[in-house]
C-alpha cells in the first residue's frame, strides 16, 4: 500500500494498467493522471460521476474529525439551504462567498454579509472573496488561523463554486509548494480528497465538488456549461414586463408573466447567454414543452434557477417557469 500514488490534480490513485479506468497514466512517475493532463493542456473533458452516497460518506468522515471546514459557495448561485451539510459535518465552519467579481461592482460586501447573517446561520465567520481578483484572501487566511483546530482544514462545496481555484490561489500567495489542482468549469473535476500543504501550520484538503442533482450544469453539454459560467463581471439586464409577456434565456428557461401590474425583472446570468423578450406570450411557443412550475412571487423576491443565476422581481407577480424537469428553481428574499 505504501506504493500508492495519487494524482496531484484530482486525487485519484494513479495506475498504468487500464486506460479506461480513472487514474490512468502512461507512467507512474507522472504526478497527474491522463484525464487531468488532457484537461489542463488540451481542454478536453472526460465525464466521471460519483454516486450521491459517495459524497455523503466523504462528509461523514470529515464530521468525525474536529478540523475546521471552509464551505465555499458561489454568490451568483447561493445554495438554497446553506446549513444542509450540518447534518453530516458538525465541525467549526467558515462560509466563503466566492465570485464577488461576477456580481456588479455596485453590490457591496457589507450588504452580502448582512444578508447571510440575518439568516442566523451557524458559521464561525462569513467572508466574501474573489479568487479571480485576489480579493480579501488575506482576511480569509487570518480567519483560518483564528479558527483552525489542527493543521488540517477541509474545503467543501458544490461543483463549480471555485474550490480548486481558491486553493491554487492560496498556494500561489502563501506557499512555496508548487502543487496545482486541476481546474475546470465542468462538474466533477476533483474526484477524491487532495491534500495540499500551504505551510508548516496549514494543510488544505480539497474534497470532490458535490454535484447537486438540481443544478442545470448537469443537464447541458460542456460547451453550454462554459457559456453559463461567467468569467467576468455580469451586466444585469432589466426588463419592464406587463401581464402576458415573457423572457427566454438562451433556450434554457422561459418565464411567462401571468398576473400582476407592470413589473421590473432584472436578470443576473452570464453575459454570454442570450435573452429574448416576448411582448405577447400567446404568439410564441418556445420551450413550452418543458416542465412548468407556477410561482406567486412576493414583493422584493428573487426567482433562482439552480446553476444558472437569478431574476430579481420588484413587485408581486405570478409567473410560469418552463425548464428541464430535473433543474430546481425556488424563490428567496432578494439578494441585491
Amino acid at each position: 500500500m505504501s506504493n500508492i500514488k495519487r494524482c496531484s490534480g484530482c486525487g485519484v490513485i494513479l495506475q498504468d494498467e487500464n486506460v479506461l479506468q480513472e487514474g490512468y497514466t502512461t507512467n507512474l512517475e507522472n504526478d497527474i493522471c491522463q484525464r487531468c493532463f488532457r484537461m489542463k493542456n488540451y481542454g478536453e473533458y472526460q465525464v466521471v460521476t460519483k454516486k450521491y452516497d459517495e459524497y455523503i460518506s466523504i462528509f461523514k468522515e470529515i464530521g468525525k474529525t474536529k478540523d475546521l471546514v471552509l464551505y465555499i459557495t458561489d454568490l451568483l448561485n447561493l445554495d438554497k439551504d446553506l446549513e444542509s451539510l450540518r447534518e453530516y459535518i458538525p465541525n467549526k465552519m467558515i462560509l466563503v462567498l466566492n465570485k464577488k467579481d461576477a456580481l456588479p461592482k455596485s453590490v457591496k460586501k457589507r450588504k452580502l454579509i448582512e444578508y447571510i447573517k440575518n439568516k442566523n446561520l451557524n458559521f464561525e465567520d462569513v467572508i466574501v472573496v474573489s479568487v479571480n481578483k485576489n480579493y480579501n484572501l488575506d482576511y480569509l487566511i487570518k480567519s483560518i488561523k483564528q479558527n483552525q483546530t489542527s493543521k488540517n482544514v477541509y474545503v467543501v462545496g458544490n461543483t463549480n463554486v471555485g474550490k480548486s481555484s481558491l486553493i491554487n490561489r492560496l498556494i500561489k500567495n502563501y506557499s512555496e509548494n508548487n502543487q496545482e489542482l486541476t481546474m475546470s468549469p465542468l462538474p466533477a473535476t476533483t474526484l477524491n480528497n487532495v491534500k495540499i500543504e500551504i505551510n508548516n501550520h496549514l494543510t488544505l484538503i480539497d474534497t470532490p465538488g458535490l454535484v447537486e442533482p438540481g443544478s442545470i450544469l448537469n443537464y447541458v453539454d460542456p460547451k453550454m456549461v462554459k457559456k453559463i459560467s461567467p468569467n467576468k463581471e455580469i451586466k444585469p439586464k432589466t426588463y419592464q414586463l406587463k401581464k402576458n409577456q415573457s423572457i427566454v434565456i438562451d433556450d434554457l428557461v422561459r418565464i411567462d408573466y401571468i398576473e400582476g401590474e407592470k413589473n421590473s425583472f432584472t436578470v443576473y446570468v452570464s453575459n454570454d447567454l442570450k435573452i429574448k423578450r416576448y411582448l405577447n406570450s400567446s404568439n410564441k411557443e418556445d420551450l413550452k414543452d418543458l416542465n412548468k412550475t407556477t410561482y406567486d412571487i412576493k414583493y422584493g423576491e428573487d426567482l433562482v434557477i439552480n446553476g444558472l443565476g437569478f431574476i430579481k422581481i420588484v413587485d408581486k407577480a405570478k409567473v410560469d417557469v418552463y425548464i428541464d424537469k430535473n433543474v430546481s428553481t425556488f424563490t428567496r428574499k432578494s439578494l441585491i
